[in-house]
């Protein structure tokens, strides 16, 4: 039984972010069994999709023998999604006379999109 907790443990480690304060667990309130299960099953969902996308970065960054640099400036070929997603923030998609633009779209950032699909890239208006 042990064997299989710690076999577990991935999966409780990813809903870590419930604690984080910037969260607001705290202000959710849901009177509904029902509402309960569905908060569940798409925090579930999103904890799935959010771990994929990790794992492939990871996939890409082992198999291309590099990787970006993490919060104190360390090479890592381990990076977090979150730390990824944080490292975006200020980006913005706008229009312009009918032209669609990015703005704030560094060489790191750059960098970092690389190891994104296409079709990721190509929201960024890249490919």
């Amino acid at each position: 039984m042990l064997s299989n907790y710690k076999e577990q443990q991935s999966v409780e480690r990813g809903f870590g972010f419930l604690k984080d304060p910037l969260f607001l667990t705290n202000s959710v309130f849901l009177k509904s069994p029902h509402r309960i299960e569905a908060l569940g099953f798409i925090m579930g969902l999103c904890l799935l999709v959010y771990t994929l996308g990790q794992r492939q970065i990871r996939k890409t960054l082992k198999r291309l023998k590099t990787g970006v640099k993490n919060q104190l400036g360390r090479l890592t070929d381990r990076p977090t999604l979150r730390w990824i997603f944080q490292c975006f923030q200020g980006i913005h998609v706008f229009r312009t006379q009918g032209v669609k633009k990015i703005s704030n779209l560094t060489s790191e950032r750059l960098h970092l999109l690389e190891f994104f699909p296409k079709s990721c890239q190509a929201y960024y208006l890249l490919t």
